[in-house]
């Protein structure tokens, strides 16, 4: 390590520590100070790791996905570097290569599980040279920092490119994602769910798969699960869902999940459809990498999807559920998990357009918000900055909501007048805060 390395990480240290004194999460700020001092921080240190590196990358689910595939690891003996903040972009990264080493200004790690943004991934992957990359899926996100849907394919599409011997592990359900893969020219492997699950209508929902990537055609579905994911077919060039190496089948989903694969029995007490697909690609690259699969069913017992991941909290007898949603896929399997609980319940909706969130909440008319409408739905608050928005959206579908900005003070009034069941789904930037008075809350009470 040279001279200018070790001061950029020991003052990047330092700066960390200030600013979890000061209440911040300070992860981003260290990577930018570190780098400042020293551009060649993130090759210096992730040369140092001994085995594979991995990243995880994709719209939804990157943080459950990255961070159970660190606990995999670990469960298995392994030292490992994880963003598991879900600090994503290139200052993030490199925060978790640089808060990881010792006093030496060393690392000491067998692997490194790195969660990045899309559009980080054209500066991440020169320096990180990846082992694997996990894709989960591509669907459309915020317009105004991502733009269409074909502008971040085209982006993972380059930097795809600048690390050819890079593994790819990809949704086989998303024919967005294996065309990505096809094109591309590295070695992939696929995960899916190889059986109907719902009985739903083609058109219900809308979907970025709508037509062949390959030539533009309509493309068939023979069924599909939520967004674009399914069994699809395209009847004019022969693109169609591949042969999936590591098939989900038997599948139980609601208040557990549980799914065969590779004819083992895999279970899970969250709830989730979509997490089937986390737990699946976990499997997929530990699996296909050589990781120890004996103890992953003790591993998933004992993982706790967290940083506002479907984390719970229980507050003056409260039950509380907080989860993250952020674009019109992810929410709608939201609605799902919410809808999946028949017990009476309150909702608190949190909307801010700060700009890790998109200013442009447009995508909000892109959700079905009409399944609220339930008779088990006893309240909907909304919040956050946006609030006034998400209450025109939902008297669009005729559901009535309470007015409060203030995320606290909405949390504090459901726990002491709601009937005890509480869901909160917040979008990215009011994940921390809302996360922090959650606990907050439920330590002092």
């Amino acid at each position: 390590m040279t001279f200018r390395g070790k001061i950029a990480i020991k003052f990047a240290k330092f700066v960390a520590k200030l600013c979890l004194k000061m209440g911040r999460q300070g992860v981003t700020w260290a990577g930018l100070i570190a780098r400042k001092i020293e551009p060649n921080i993130l090759q210096i240190l992730s040369s140092q790791i001994r085995e594979k590196v991995y990243i995880v990358c994709g719209t939804n689910g990157k943080t459950t996905t990255n961070n159970m595939l660190c606990t995999a690891l670990q469960s298995q003996g392994k030292k490992v570097i994880c963003n598991r903040t879900g600090s994503n972009m290139l200052n993030g990264v490199v925060s978790a290569f640089v808060l990881a080493t010792n006093d030496d200004c060393t690392l000491d790690a067998d692997y490194a599980c790195i969660e990045i943004d899309e559009v980080s991934t054209k500066r991440v992957l020169p320096t990180l040279k990846p082992d694997y990359m996990v894709l989960t899926n591509i669907f459309r996100d915020q317009l105004d920092r991502y733009g269409e849907i074909d502008i971040t394919i085209d982006i993972l599409s380059t930097a795809i490119g600048m690390a050819p011997n890079m593994i790819l592990v990809i949704n086989g359900d998303d024919p967005l994602s294996l065309s990505l893969a096809k094109k591309s020219g590295n070695k992939f492997i696929t995960y899916g769910i190889s059986e109907k699950v719902f009985d739903a209508d083609e058109d219900a929902e809308i979907r970025e798969g709508r037509f062949c990537a390959m030539c533009g055609a309509k493309m068939h579905y023979n069924y599909y699960h939520y967004s674009q994911l399914g069994d699809y077919e395209c009847k004019e060039c022969g693109f169609k869902r591949p042969c999936i190496d590591y098939s989900a089948t038997e599948i139980e989903h609601g208040d557990h999940l549980a799914f065969t694969v590779m004819g083992k029995r895999i279970g899970a007490k969250y709830k989730g459809f979509y997490n089937i697909y986390n737990i699946l690609a976990v499997y997929a690259v530990a699996s296909h990498s050589g990781v120890d699969m004996d103890g992953f069913q003790k591993m998933l017992d004992n993982f706790n999807p967290e940083n506002g991941r479907i984390e719970h909290f229980n507050i003056k007898d409260t039950d509380i559920e907080l989860n993250l949603a952020k674009n019109p896929a992810g929410f709608n399997q939201n609605i799902n998990a919410v809808m999946a609980d028949p017990k009476d319940k309150d909702i608190i909706i949190l909307i801010n357009d700060r700009d890790q969130d998109g200013n442009d909440v447009s995508w909000l008319w892109d959700v079905d918000f009409d399944r609220f409408a339930q008779e088990n739905i006893k309240s909907i608050t909304v919040s956050g900055i946006r609030c006034q928005d998400m209450r025109l959206r939902l008297k669009y579908v005729d559901i009535e909501s309470r007015l409060e900005p203030n995320i606290a003070t909405a949390i504090k009034s459901k726990v002491e007048n709601g009937v005890k069941n509480l869901y909160v789904l917040v979008n990215y930037t009011g994940l921390y805060s809302t996360r922090n008075i959650l606990k907050k809350m439920e330590e002092e009470q």
